[in-house]
């Protein structure tokens, strides 16, 4: 299967031609990962620029940011209202908490969306440590692995680690139970950059990652090409369409990262564009019109 996935777009013109290379690449899928109009009572221009683009029936799939979180730049619900759940068998709470199988009959590939660390309009939700939706998100991955489905993706807005502008507001208890459920991919936005881990994983050396901190031994595969169950790959994709923020290559994180791009290095708008099979996960990121950036990897299954 075939999707692409990309955070933080608005309704300028940097939105519109990601949005054309998403239209060129002609995914099954999209995962729009937090952050679309910026401005309350515009979801509907919003809705009408994806469709416009995409068509009406594209499985554009939402998971909240923290602009639409709690009603101030807009409402995740009046975009959940106009861009609806397209895929079959989804499970949860479509726009903050969710999982599909893609495809559905003998799936390749488990989505599952979720929101730590961004306010709602009653506070933040419960993400904790064996909390109602820390439960719900384990049993959405041990229930791909008990079904053999060969790959776990999880998306939400914010990220743990990063070399642009903020800390770990996922949670690092959460970000740890991810790659100990060994989930092969872990996508964001909020961080206006593009950035992408090495592979990423506990051992003897590492017994957790730790926020704002670097320990090599928690690199598992530091090359391009890497094997199922080693580590989990973290990337930031918060380059749909809006401006962009700057990187810091000094910041205490940068060994975990094998790429990074940002207002101040090699700045580019885009998407990443992934393609999955029973043997293998390929990613790359496209850049927008006028911009050069260029990464990929590789995952194999053993």
């Amino acid at each position: 299967m075939h999707f692409t996935a990309q955070g933080d777009m608005g309704v300028g013109s940097g939105a519109k031609k990601v949005l054309d290379v998403v239209a060129g690449l002609k995914p099954q899928l999209n995962l729009a990962l937090g952050d679309f109009t910026y401005k309350a009572g515009i979801e509907k221009q919003f809705c009408d620029m994806v469709t416009g683009k995409l068509g009406t029936e594209f499985p554009y799939q939402l998971v909240t940011g923290n602009h639409e979180s709690d009603g101030h730049e807009g409402d995740i619900q009046n975009v959940v209202r106009c861009l609806p759940n397209k895929l079959p068998g989804m499970q949860g709470e479509y726009g903050t908490q969710w999982y599909a199988d893609v495809p559905e009959k003998d799936p390749v590939v488990r989505f599952v969306m979720v929101s730590p660390g961004i306010d709602f309009r009653d506070g933040p939700l419960d993400y904790s440590r064996d909390s109602e939706r820390w439960r719900w998100t384990t049993d959405a991955l041990d229930g791909a692995k008990s079904q053999g489905i060969p790959w776990t993706v999880v998306g939400m807005h914010v990220p743990c680690f990063s070399v642009g502008r903020y800390d770990c507001q996922a949670g690092e208890e959460f970000t740890n139970m991810l790659i100990e459920k060994k989930v092969d991919l872990v996508l964001s936005g909020h961080d206006h950059v593009y950035q992408r881990t090495h592979q990423l994983g506990p051992g003897s050396n590492c017994p957790g990652l730790k926020a704002a901190a670097f320990s090599n031994g928690c690199l598992t595969d530091s090359d391009s090409s890497m094997v199922q169950g080693a580590g989990t790959v973290f990337a930031t994709i918060g380059v749909g369409g809006v401006g962009l923020y700057d990187v810091n290559s000094k910041d205490v994180e940068a060994g975990y990262f094998a790429t990074w791009s940002g207002r101040n290095r090699n700045p580019s708008l885009g998407t990443l564009d992934v393609a999955a099979t029973t043997g293998d996960l390929t990613a790359r990121f496209v850049p927008a019109e006028g911009y050069s950036l260029t990464d990929s990897f590789r995952i194999q299954r053993k």
